[in-house]
């Protein structure tokens, strides 16, 4: 076998012919979670005949992006790592540069910091790279956690490194964002924040809309952006290639491919401890449910804003109390180096795992159908594709492009 990368499961130097040495330490493993066992052979269709050995061989955790740098959607390597199983949940996030959204879903994947020789398997801004103003994750990375939740971390929004990246010196992009269509870099860019929005609302139960601070609007508007444009973008548990289920979609789901959408849950991260007043989350609340109103997303309700509106003006405030009983909310203090106890509502670790515990604990919009994560991960692939194709948002391209309301 020709000499590679560590495998997923670690297995050391095989054969040494010394034994005067004591073999080198393993190499630091990416924390990857696949099926414990190979996939039975009657689910030969992913399988190319030769049976175990490829049902046993793992892909590399490097090459694990559902959406590459180049805008296309890969399947065949994520493939391994899921299963017929159809007890699974989806979650996405989406944010700024550098709002901490692989720390949030290093979290929710369950990856301690403290074992010695693990990387995270999402890679987090270092000092180094926040000096050069880089960003860590391009595309969109998937990763699955031992409880099968299924994760997709994406590269920011908005972000300058990525528009330079893709940049020609005559200003035109360099990535065929809108079915190959010819754009300017500035245009492009502002299109993918919209695509990835649009995508993982239509394929995550939930979806994480990270922000920097209290008054960060930006993200709020590029939601319902997504709201406006995610037209014709159907259930992705409609999509399976049952020949009956087929023909039952066109009868009896027509109305309903288009009704699927994520649940949103809002998270301001980077705060200072002056942001975390009961009044201030109290209106910030009241603003979120004003201002997604008329939109397709579920957010709060009246007779929930009023519980936790009375229980947060009282004078024993827990720690508990700074998120709603629904759990949309969710506030996260500026990272300290020393993890300082002295903030009141407790520590940037304790609150990030309060966070993961009522994510994954929360009850999420259903997709109609039970599907499969395999399933799940052809339909995603469609679901890119018609993203991409988007007649709606390529006519939203153009009205952008004549009128030059875009981020430039």
């Amino acid at each position: 076998m020709a000499a590679g990368p560590p495998s997923l499961a670690g297995v050391g130097d095989r054969g040494s012919s010394s034994s005067h040495h004591p073999p080198p330490p393993p190499p630091p493993k990416i924390l990857l979670a696949k099926p414990s066992l190979p996939h039975p052979s009657s689910s030969g269709a992913d399988d190319d005949g030769g049976g175990g050995p490829r049902a046993r061989q793992a892909p590399q955790p490097g090459s694990l992006s559902l959406v590459s740098d180049a805008w296309e959607v890969h399947t065949d390597k994520i493939l391994p790592y899921l299963t017929e199983n159809n007890d699974f949940m989806v979650i996405g996030v989406i944010g700024l540069p550098g709002v901490g959204k692989s720390t949030i879903m290093n979290e929710l994947y369950g990856y301690d910091g403290s074992s010695p020789g693990m990387l995270p398997p999402f890679a987090m801004q270092t000092e180094e790279i926040k000096l050069m103003a880089k960003h860590c994750t391009t595309g969109i990375d998937i990763r699955i956690s031992n409880e099968r939740v299924i994760l997709l971390d994406t590269q920011p929004v908005y972000s300058p490194s990525i528009l330079i990246d893709m940049m020609r010196p005559d200003g035109s992009s360099t990535i065929p964002v809108l079915n190959g269509d010819p754009l300017s870099a500035d245009l492009a860019h502002e299109l993918m924040g919209i695509q990835l929005g649009v995508f993982l609302a239509s394929v995550c139960n939930i979806l994480l809309v990270v922000s920097e601070g209290i008054n960060d609007l930006s993200m709020w508007e590029l939601m319902l952006t997504v709201d406006l444009l995610k037209h014709n973008i159907p259930d992705p548990s409609l999509l399976t290639s049952s020949a009956s289920q087929d023909k039952e979609n066109k009868n009896d789901d027509q109305s309903s491919s288009e009704d699927y959408i994520s649940d949103l849950c809002f998270v301001h991260a980077r705060l200072r401890e002056h942001e975390f007043s009961p009044s201030k989350l109290t209106l910030l609340r009241k603003i979120l449910e004003k201002h997604f109103n008329s939109s397709s997303f579920r957010i709060g309700s009246s007779s929930t804003t009023a519980q936790v509106s009375d229980s947060l003006v009282s004078s024993s405030m827990k720690v508990e109390d700074l998120t709603s009983s629904r759990q949309d909310i969710f506030l996260l203090p500026l990272r300290a180096h020393d993890n300082s106890t002295k903030f009141e509502y407790g520590t940037y670790s304790c609150m990030l795992g309060m966070l993961r515990d009522q994510i994954l604990s929360r009850p999420s919009r259903s997709f109609s159908k039970n599907l499969s994560e395999r399933d799940w991960l052809r339909s995603s692939a469609k679901i890119w594709d018609m993203v991409k194709k988007s007649p709606i948002i390529s006519e939203y391209c153009k009205a952008l492009q004549s009128s030059g309301l875009f981020r430039k």
